[in-house]
């Protein structure tokens, strides 16, 4: 994936690997937002090692009250919720309709491979790793591009 000036938003943090990934990959901003104190410690000692503090933007807040006040959108949206999560697909439907995903924007969600999402109007494509499941969804199906590896 080209991330170049990308605007990512990584919820659920933790310690904010796929985030940093993506500055690593050439994205411009990352967002990272959690709840739990040590996380967002991590993640503030790892922007200050790496040197990108002013790219990041580190939230302390939970994730649905995150996706309901929060006015920016982003290219990539990644959302790795707890694998006992009670509604995956509240988060999914609540992320597009508070406009969080920009026009040509990719959702990546990463849970169990119990769930499916290919009845959702969003849905892309997904990939399995075992017993997770990344699912990619598009605000536009045609937007979709299942040959990323």
């Amino acid at each position: 994936m080209d991330l170049s000036g990308a605007n990512v938003l990584d919820l659920f943090a933790g310690f904010g690997s796929l985030g940093f990934e993506a500055l690593s990959r050439g994205a411009d901003r990352v967002c990272f937002v959690d709840m739990n104190q040590a996380s967002l410690r991590a993640l503030r000692s790892s922007a200050g090692e790496l040197g990108v503090s002013s790219r990041v933007r580190i939230v302390k807040r939970d994730v649905p009250g995150f996706i309901g006040s929060e006015k920016a959108s982003y290219d990539l949206v990644f959302c790795d919720p707890p694998y006992n999560w009670a509604d995956y697909g509240r988060l999914v439907r609540e992320i597009f309709e508070n406009g969080l995903l920009a026009e040509d924007g990719m959702l990546l969600m990463e849970h169990s491979r119990r769930h499916a999402f290919e009845n959702d109007p969003h849905y892309a494509f997904h990939k399995d790793y075992g017993n997770t499941r990344v699912t990619f969804f598009v605000l536009h199906e045609e937007a979709a591009s299942p040959g990323i590896s």
